[in-house]
């Protein structure tokens, strides 16, 4: 025997009847947060700091770069091939 039983309530009625705690208040909070921190942080999304950011790093990242995409053209220039 197969029974469908199709209940229809928000997400708050389905917590409550299931005895779920109530976490409304520490989700608010934990936006807010996250949006205070997004937005101390947008400052570093500009184009000039992460160009700052990425030239931190100086030469040798710029050249495991240059090294990682000439390996990745090579590879699809000769079929993907992996080596035995």
């Amino acid at each position: 025997m197969k029974m469908t039983v199709e209940v229809d309530c928000t997400p708050a009625e389905a917590r409550a009847f299931l005895g779920l705690p109530d976490v409304s208040d520490l989700n608010e909070r934990l936006i807010k947060e996250m949006q205070t921190r997004m937005e101390a942080n947008m400052a570093m999304a500009s184009p000039d700091e992460l160009v700052k950011a990425w030239t931190t790093f100086g030469m040798g990242a710029q050249e495991q770069f240059r090294k990682l995409m000439t390996a990745a053209a090579e590879g699809a220039m000769s079929g993907g091939a992996r080596p035995k």
